[in-house]
């Protein structure tokens, strides 16, 4: 996944915006005007690095004078103690910003590790890693990128990237057969159809409606393979709902073509990372 630059580079201006107001009155009031200052960030745990450009980025916004050396790319994977950048240059714009650089950083690297994470586990298995689109809102490409540079593949974007029937839909639309046929006479015949199925009954129904895709959901690992011999190849399988880091190599073994978890951009906790002076 690419990010779009100008995108980016505005949602910095909203990011710096909320930070820094009308100014960063202790610098201003503590540093005198044209001090030089050398940074590093340093990562306090091993992390898999995302952001990294980001976060240059953040700094030559406020101050295109700043000489940013990024010592990392994205999707690296790092221990403790590693050196991911150095930045010098006027103290104050440094500091100005100092916290929305490493608040991104933090929040993408989280992302990327905890991903890393469910997608060591799952290789070998068969199955291919995938997000979802539970992500804070506003920042949905951001964490789909982070969650790309940590090993997953992105599913739907936004709502307008492909066809997710689910129990909601098959509920307004009267039946699961009736949903699916819907959608695939109103949809380019490129585009798969997916249905979300919580019983094995459901995944009948959905092979025979003609779906092309069908999400399992919260299915357990015998139950998955039951799943995967129903569809015997005629659609494409999805395991999804509750997936933990205990669970995902069993539910990945089962057969199934991809695993889903929305855990990875939801609930990520951010890595440590620091600015520090002297390193």
């Amino acid at each position: 996944m690419q990010l779009n630059r100008a995108e980016v580079e505005q949602f910095i201006d909203r990011a710096l915006a909320e930070d820094v107001g009308r100014g960063d009155l202790t610098s201003n009031a503590t540093i005198p005007e044209g001090t030089k200052f050398k940074v590093a960030m340093v990562a306090r745990e091993p992390v898999v690095v995302c952001g990294i450009g980001i976060a240059m980025m953040v700094f030559k916004r406020v101050l295109p004078d700043l000489d940013c050396q990024p010592l990392v790319k994205d999707g690296d994977k790092v221990g403790s103690k590693t050196v991911l950048a150095r930045i010098a240059g006027d103290a104050r714009a440094i500091l100005v910003a100092e916290r929305t650089a490493l608040n991104i950083l933090q929040h993408l690297s989280g992302i990327a590790t905890l991903t890393r994470r469910y997608a060591e586990l799952v290789e070998g298995t068969g199955a291919t890693l995938i997000d979802t689109r539970k992500t804070i809102p506003t920042l949905r490409n951001l964490a789909k990128y982070a969650s790309y540079m940590g090993g997953a593949r992105n599913h739907r974007i936004r709502l307008d990237d492909g066809v997710l029937i689910k129990d909601n839909h098959i509920a307004a639309c009267g039946s699961l057969t009736a949903a699916v046929q819907r959608a695939k006479r109103a949809t380019p015949a490129l585009t798969i159809v997916e249905v979300e199925c919580d019983t094995l009954d459901q995944v009948r129904e959905a092979v025979a409606a003609g779906a092309g895709m069908i999400l399992l959901d919260n299915m357990e690992p015998a139950m998955l393979k039951e799943a995967v011999k129903i569809a015997d190849g005629r659609a494409v399988l999805e395991a999804s709902g509750g997936i933990t880091l205990e669970t995902i190599r069993d539910k990945a073994s089962s057969g199934v073509d991809f695993v889903s978890v929305g855990r990875m951009t939801q609930s990520a906790p951010a890595v440590d990372i620091g600015l520090d002076y002297g390193v």
